[in-house]
């Protein structure tokens, strides 16, 4: 991805953020030198993987195939002291998809807080390790779901759906609804360690430095 990308990007979430009244730490608007002016914060948030997060999955299709995050609270995975819960906000256009993938720590509840309806679906592992093809129970605000294995479950605002550890699922933008503003609120995340896609995909951007960064994403920050 172009870093005039990512800045253009930025300043859309950041925009799409203020008009459903979330407001951002202040970190979110510091530029590299502001982060560098703040080593103590820096490491911080870096060690706990807090901040902006741009990612196409490689496909160079970053419409097709992607997703913006903000990572706003986190913990250090079996750090004593250290919180056990992490929080984010994503932003998902219609069609915009986030790859089949699952997490062997993380359980994470996913929600839509405005905008538009997501899409989200599931299908559980074999005893082999294979896509099961039979049905699957997940838990929509408390109410239990039986759902065909990829049948999409719809989600409108202030809905939201369990995915537990081990639960492949993907998710999308229901088509003709607009752009959604997802909330994620789960265990301690570890985006380096604890996606697993189904495809050969990296979870980070190839980044081409065509202009200087609006913002640094979480794993550009020095700590």
């Amino acid at each position: 991805m172009r870093r005039s990308k990512i800045n253009a990007l930025m300043r859309d979430a950041e925009a799409f953020f203020a008009a459903h009244r979330f407001a951002l730490p202040p970190w979110a608007a510091w530029s590299p030198d502001e982060w560098r002016a703040h080593p103590a914060v820096a490491r911080y948030c870096a060690e706990r993987q807090m901040g902006w997060d741009i990612t196409d999955f490689g496909s160079g299709d970053f419409m097709r195939r992607g997703l913006i995050l903000f990572c706003l609270r986190n913990g250090i995975a079996e750090a004593p002291g250290e919180v056990p819960y992490a929080e984010k906000l994503m932003v998902v256009r219609e069609g915009q998809e986030t790859p089949w993938h699952w997490h062997k720590v993380k359980m994470e509840d996913i929600i839509v807080r405005g905008g538009g309806h997501l899409a989200v679906e599931v299908f559980a592992h074999n005893a082999d390790g294979k896509r099961g093809e039979g049905p699957v129970v997940v838990h929509c605000d408390g109410i239990a779901r039986e759902v065909a294995a990829g049948e999409p479950v719809l989600l409108a605002p202030g809905e939201s759906i369990t995915v537990p550890r081990g639960l492949v699922h993907r998710f999308y933008g229901a088509p003709g609804t607009g752009t959604v503003l997802v909330g994620e609120v789960s265990q301690v995340n570890d985006d380096r360690a604890d996606n697993f896609f189904l495809e050969e995909l990296p979870r980070f951007a190839a980044i081409e430095e065509d202009a200087p960064a609006l913002h640094p994403l979480w794993n550009e920050v020095e700590a």
